[in-house]
């Protein structure tokens, strides 16, 4: 037998093992890193170094714990040299000066969190024993607390309170001490609670309600309707997006900013309904010069039983395509 009928075994054997975990490390990547593309080179990262030991793998851990082990490792080196990843509202407190149209921030200048389709970590139809990650645990306003966690703390929160490994189970992912995780468990929720004060609770993406204020929403940009806004946002929603310094805190702010210097004239935008991090978005497209609807980014949105209470606009076309979209929309 040659070396390589031998190995094939073993991957085969390998793949049955693992590859059930993906789509929840790929959640917990994303969670550590704030990044959809990060974590997926991450979740590669951690599966070609749990190959590589595969063969020493004694099974005194699951399976599960001992990949999470790797995914947590990788993400922690992954960290250091990183800028921690943010929206506009982790930057400063709402504009609330003279109009001004927004302002970009210089290239470079920050790391903006991304947000991550819910595609991507759905299970496979047909597959009932397939996990299915918790929306909550991905929602944007969590995700972008998390990035304010000093790294490891962000870990033994995650483990711990979205997880659900026990302090021992934890100690031994992270290579630390029981009295290590409780203490940075408890410096976790504390800041945390600074940070997010009260969860929202938000509809799910799957709700009448929030299809209906989403339809609403993309309806204002492509009738470019500001009166329309009126009854999709609550009175108190926050407007902000990236690479954009400035946002906006209250309806009456944040339709006024968008109806003088975004929404242009009916056929301007196009948008497509879609998913990401457990929340109504859509994929937005812009006509340019040339006539053309191309691609300009994704909008998500906090959809409560009173309205809108947060839009969160990435203003990055390469999401489009993560979203599995085109480019340029056909007329």
């Amino acid at each position: 037998m040659t070396a390589h009928s031998r190995a094939a075994p073993d991957h085969d054997r390998f793949t049955a093992e693992t590859e059930r975990f993906r789509r929840e490390l790929l959640a917990h990547c994303y969670r550590m890193v704030g990044s959809a593309h990060d974590a997926e080179d991450l979740v590669q990262e951690t599966y070609l170094r749990a190959w590589r030991s595969y063969s020493g793998f004694e099974g005194r851990a699951s399976i599960r714990s001992w990949l999470y082990k790797i995914a947590t490792n990788v993400c922690l080196t992954a960290l250091e040299p990183r800028r921690m990843r943010v929206l506009p509202s982790g930057l400063a407190g709402p504009y609330d000066g003279p109009d001004r149209p927004p302002s970009p921030v210089a290239p470079g200048e920050v790391s903006w969190l991304q947000p991550l389709p819910d595609a991507w970590i759905a299970p496979p139809a047909g597959d009932p024993a397939a996990v299915i990650v918790e929306r909550e645990s991905l929602r944007l306003a969590l995700i972008a607390s998390l990035q304010h966690l000093p790294a490891r703390q962000r870990a033994i929160l995650i483990l711990r309170e979205v997880l659900a490994f026990s302090t021992a189970e934890t100690a031994r992912i992270l290579d630390t001490t029981t009295a290590a995780v409780k203490s940075g468990l408890q410096r976790a929720r504390a800041r945390l609670d600074e940070l997010e004060p009260k969860p929202e609770e938000l509809l799910e993406p799957t709700d009448q309600r929030a299809r209906a204020l989403l339809d609403g929403y993309i309806a204002a940009f492509e009738r470019s309707d500001a009166a329309l806004l009126e009854q999709v946002l609550r009175t108190d929603a926050t407007l902000e997006a990236t690479p954009f310094r400035d946002w906006r805190s209250g309806r009456a702010m944040c339709i006024r900013m968008l109806d003088a210097y975004v929404l242009g004239t009916p056929g301007d935008w196009r948008m497509i309904a879609t998913t990401a991090n457990g929340q109504p978005s859509a994929v937005v497209y812009h006509r340019n010069a040339d006539g053309a609807l191309r691609a300009a980014g994704v909008v998500v949105l906090a959809p409560t039983a009173a309205g809108v209470s947060r839009v969160i606009k990435f203003h990055d076309s390469a999401l489009v395509a993560t979203f599995g979209f085109p480019d340029v929309l056909a007329h």
